[in-house]
């Protein structure tokens, strides 16, 4: 007997979770990326201090849901995993080129993309791979993909901002890896790039959220 694994195209349906209005005094969008075990719509909730007139939030869903413990009560969601990543990236891609076909951003808008633990690897592909002219890119607590390169960042706006944001604590950033990552961050963004080390773990603080603007 022989085992094939082989691949077929189809359309797919993904939500994703907005917050406040798009209007023409809106100032800056966001696209915030959750972490692993999130769903977009409570992950907006670390937004909701920003100021609503000025602050649009659009929160993409990762599409793969799974629940979260054994009594199978609440539903969490990943972006990718090691098997298939090449093809599970595209996907994502689609899916984002649907979400901004959809939204149509104002040209004045600031575009701010934000990415949370394993929503990092997801919004640095996303503005890498589809050339996403960001004002400022944060990353927090989350890995940098390692395929990708100081080039594929060349076209972000030279007034144009990267954070990268930690805790202190964080149980999965060792400081080995943490090491490793500043060294990468460092050949990706050079002077671009502002530290935010808070007191704390593997957490989202709306207070730094609200910082940033």
């Amino acid at each position: 007997m022989i085992a094939r694994e082989k691949k077929v195209s189809y359309r797919a349906t993904n939500s994703y979770s907005t917050l406040n209005d798009l209007t023409q005094r809106t100032k800056n969008v966001w696209f915030v990326f959750h972490g692993i075990g999130f769903l977009s719509r409570y992950f907006l909730k670390y937004f909701r201090e920003l100021p609503p007139d000025d602050n649009y939030i659009v929160a993409p869903q990762a599409p793969s849901k799974y629940y979260l413990n054994g009594a199978y009560n609440h539903v969490g969601a990943s972006w990718l995993t090691k098997d298939n990543t090449e093809a599970g990236t595209e996907n994502i891609l689609n899916y984002m080129d649907g979400i901004l076909l959809a939204e149509n951003v104002p040209e004045h808008c600031k575009i701010f993309v934000f990415g949370f633990s394993q929503g990092v690897s997801i919004a640095m592909r996303w503005v890498a791979l589809r050339k996403i002219a960001c004002d400022h890119l944060v990353l927090y607590a989350g890995g940098i993909p390692p395929e990708l390169t100081r080039n594929d960042f060349d076209f972000i706006p030279q007034e144009g901002k990267v954070t990268i944001i930690v805790g202190d604590s964080d149980e999965y950033l060792t400081r080995e890896r943490l090491v490793k990552e500043r060294h990468k961050i460092s050949l990706l963004f050079g002077e671009k790039t502002t530290y935010i080390m808070f007191p704390g773990g593997h957490e989202v603080k709306m207070e730094l959220i609200n910082s940033l603007i």
